[in-house]
């Protein structure tokens, strides 16, 4: 059995694994691991809640305390690009725990905040920079940031980035980086785009795959509900409550769909906090922080929050809207049951929503089995699909004959 010291992992590694009771590295971690150590180039797809931002971390952080050399002011040895604010938050503090005996300097770095401490910070200079493209942009725009002693680029959810057209900003960072450098690529799961860009990005990369692309994480219980668009509020506000639902993390589509879930279960005495684009960053990590040490029962947060987010332990993710984009619903869903737990995932579905619904149960490769809650039965019914990525049209009613239902005094040709 692979434990973490036999992947060469040094002291001050092994103690802050312990400490946070990591014992047995994931497939990922002991595939991706002595990889990084050897320098190597990397391309790897694994499934959300597997462990993979230790799997970039720990190697990254041993090669940088190893090596001993002290970065130049505005100068970063490790850049860690993410792709969205709360993303990077949480790799930052994935670094700070498992690095927190070496003495490395690292920072996070992301718009909708001041840029005047990330500036501040990078006079130092920083071993590990963990930012999002367009602040890492602003920062290099501004010369508190050069890429000179750059020696490793991890590029973390590679797929979401183009999904939220980040591909002109990562053009212009990859040209601005020394082409003499490690470069590593994880994701969740690898588009046919993200694999044109690694082949253009990446030299001769080793390559692995912990589990089929486009997979559910094992121990997740899927159902759904179909509702009448109209009554899908009336519908969550009556399940939380038949259910007991404790600690849940709502995804809805739009912003003002966050905050009239929230209004609704405030007034139901129900504590509750939304995260979306429209708020500041320092208001969102409030809710975060807030849901997670539970002073918060329900989160609701639209498809920004989908990857970034990791609350230990947690029980259900609904489905209050379904995704745009077939992926998302992994990686919603993967917000529980991760590292093995196990959890629920629950959508709340009108007709309206069909499509969306045929092309998840394509990506997963199941039919999502469907309830009625009594009292709830949709008046426009959510049409059958097959489990491909059709949805199964409705059987065509026989026509009737019109000479043999009618009298004979109404058939032509008879007089009246």
């Amino acid at each position: 059995m692979n434990t973490f010291s036999s992947l060469g992992l040094i002291s001050p590694l092994l103690q802050a694994l312990e400490a946070l009771d990591y014992t047995t590295p994931t497939p990922v971690q002991a595939q991706a691991i002595p990889v990084i150590l050897a320098g190597r180039d990397l391309m790897a797809a694994a499934q959300t809640g597997t462990g993979k931002t230790a799997g970039f971390a720990l190697p990254l952080l041993q090669r940088l305390a190893s090596e001993g050399a002290r970065p130049a002011s505005n100068s970063a040895r490790s850049v860690v690009l993410v792709p969205t604010r709360e993303l990077a938050e949480q790799v930052h503090k994935s670094f700070t725990a498992y690095g927190r005996h070496l003495p490395l300097r690292t920072l996070a770095a992301y718009g909708g905040v001041s840029i005047n401490p990330q500036m501040m910070a990078l006079r130092k200079g920083l071993d590990i920079l963990v930012a999002t493209p367009g602040r890492l942009l602003d920062l290099q725009q501004k010369n508190a940031v050069k890429f000179d002693q750059l020696q490793t680029l991890v590029l973390d959810e590679a797929d979401r980035m183009l999904d939220l057209g980040f591909s002109r900003e990562l053009n212009a960072l990859l040209a601005l980086m020394p082409a003499r450098r490690q470069t590593l690529l994880f994701s969740a799961t690898f588009s046919d785009a993200i694999r044109a860009l690694a082949a253009a990005m990446l030299n001769d990369p080793l390559s692995i795959d912990t589990g089929p692309r486009n997979t559910m994480a094992t121990g997740i219980r899927q159902r759904m509900f179909t509702v009448d668009k109209k009554r899908k509020l009336e519908l969550f506000l009556h399940l939380r409550k038949k259910l007991d639902w404790q600690q849940v993390l709502v995804f809805v589509k739009t912003r003002n769909g966050a905050e009239d879930l929230v209004k609704a279960l405030l007034a139901q005495g129900c504590s509750a906090d939304a995260i979306h684009g429209d708020k500041p960053q320092p208001a969102r990590l409030r809710a975060f922080e807030r849901f997670k040490a539970g002073e918060a029962q329900i989160l609701v947060a639209t498809d920004v929050a989908a990857r970034g987010l990791d609350v230990q332990h947690l029980p259900l993710v609904v489905n209050f809207d379904l995704p745009i984009v077939a992926e998302d619903y992994i990686h919603r869903t993967g917000r529980t049951a991760r590292a093995g737990a196990t959890g629920e995932a629950v959508s709340l579905v009108c007709a309206d929503e069909v499509t969306q619904l045929s092309a998840i149960e394509a990506l997963i490769r199941m039919t999502l089995p469907r309830s009625e809650e009594p009292g709830f039965e949709a008046s426009h019914r959510v049409p059958l699909t097959d489990g491909q990525g059709h949805v199964m049209k409705k059987p065509k009613k026989p026509k009737k004959n019109k000479l043999a239902g009618a009298s004979p005094a109404s058939r032509p040709g008879r007089a009246g």
